[in-house]
């Protein structure tokens, strides 16, 4: 092809993260220039820095992936300027993702007919840091009687934050003991209250990243590096596809293209319980197996977006939507199937696999070769040494090349049998 290549800017809105913004620049870098529909691409990468700035200035990036603004106001600010006023293209926008407090993404899926556990939403313990508190609160919060509340919803409950957050402030109540202490500590934050999905097979985390989604076998009771358990038997193949249209309803609807989805798994039924993760978990150390996926698919998402010129929107259109939660002759399954085919259409997900099988076609052998090189060994080595203690390094260090090799493995296997 003729003529220099369109060059497209990402930016990396960052926090305290090193290991997978390493990973996304290293496999952009490899990529370097891809074709499609007779154009060259080539993506640079850039990490924002925070800054005053003038509402008229032009942005320079064409996409932005966020991983701060969910408690930083500055950046949120600066990420509504550029989708405004320049069009780009954010991961994920301020604008749905103010929404991501988990208590309107409860509501819409409940609209929407998914199994959500009884919820309710209780008042502040403490007076909240606003002048007119006394005054409203004096003449209008309502009298409540927060044991008959938790009796009625029946033991165990769990109470948390009703915008969540790290697992900050969730606590799980057996008794109006443990009902009271947990409120107390709750002080300014607003809380729900949720009854216990008891017993359940299987707690499954889904990680959808524009039209893709990994289902992963989560077990929140070990520790981090070992939660996410290496197995893609653990649901059925139904189930399995219902989690995956879940967690893609939620992500279309709410134009979420970076997040993940936690569902309980009870024999048939797929209860979700928390699926607005405005800042999802993509550590090395904890993803270990998944992380090359969740990088390759992090580059194809952007790359895609950015090569086809895909637009944004900004604000949710819940019409369709709920067109069939109100449609009274579907079946479950036939609303699943409904919902599925809306997120397909909002992802553009035939046209993205195109350009996957195209474009990027030599994408998973560059991951492949990446992984297996001493340059994602030096970026597992420098993670470990930054995240644990001196006297721990060397029984992670195993404990994650171990989990690198077995990647390795499945993946020449898939390639062989490909090939074959």
């Amino acid at each position: 092809m003729s003529g220099a290549p369109t060059r497209h800017l990402v930016g990396l809105l960052l926090g305290m993260e090193e290991d997978w913004p390493q990973a996304f620049e290293t496999l952009v870098t490899r990529l370097g220039i891809f074709a499609y529909r007779g154009q060259d691409h080539a993506i640079d990468t850039e990490r924002v820095r925070i800054e005053p700035f003038n509402l008229r200035d032009h942005a320079r990036h064409h996409l932005v992936i966020d991983r701060l603004a969910h408690w930083y106001y500055h950046p949120r600010e600066w990420l509504k300027k550029v989708a405004l006023m320049d069009d780009v293209y954010l991961l994920n926008s301020p604008f749905t993702f103010q929404a991501m407090e988990k208590h309107s993404a409860y509501c819409a899926m409940m609209r929407l007919g998914f199994k959500v556990p009884d919820t309710v939403l209780v008042p502040y313990k403490n007076p909240v840091d606003n002048v007119r508190w006394a005054y409203t609160s004096e003449r209008y919060n309502a009298a409540f009687d927060l044991a008959s509340i938790a009796n009625q919803m029946g033991y165990p409950l769990y109470i948390k934050p009703f915008d969540g957050g790290a697992w900050r402030g969730v606590s799980r109540i057996e008794n109006e003991t443990d009902l009271w202490a947990a409120y107390d500590a709750s002080g300014e934050m607003l809380m729900h209250l949720q009854k216990a999905a008891e017993p359940y097979d299987v707690f499954a985390r889904a990680l959808t990243i524009g039209p893709e989604t990994m289902v992963m076998n989560f077990r929140p009771d070990l520790p981090m590096h070992d939660r996410y358990a290496v197995d893609y038997g653990f649901l059925s193949p139904g189930t399995g596809q219902e989690a995956v249209t879940i967690a893609q309803t939620v992500n279309a609807f709410f134009r979420w293209e970076f997040n993940s989805c936690e569902m309980l798994v009870c024999g048939d039924d797929v209860l979700p319980i928390d699926y607005a993760n405005a800042c999802p978990d993509v550590a090395v150390t904890s993803l270990h197996y998944y992380f090359p996926w969740a990088m390759r698919t992090l580059v194809s998402w952007a790359a895609f977006c950015l090569a086809t010129g895909r637009t944004a929107q900004m604000h949710i259109h819940p019409d369709e939507w709920f067109e069939v939660a109100d449609d009274e002759s579907m079946s479950y399954g036939e609303r699943l199937a409904a919902y599925q085919q809306l997120a397909d259409a909002y992802f553009d997900k035939d046209r993205y696999r195109d350009f996957c099988a195209t474009a990027l076609a030599g994408l998973d052998d560059l991951v492949f070769d990446w992984v297996s090189s001493t340059e994602f060994d030096d970026l597992l080595m420098s993670t470990i040494v930054a995240t644990y203690p001196q006297h721990e390094q060397e029984q992670f260090l195993a404990h994650f090349r171990g989990l690198r090799d077995l990647w390795i493995h499945d993946n020449t296997a898939a390639t062989a049998d490909t090939a074959g």
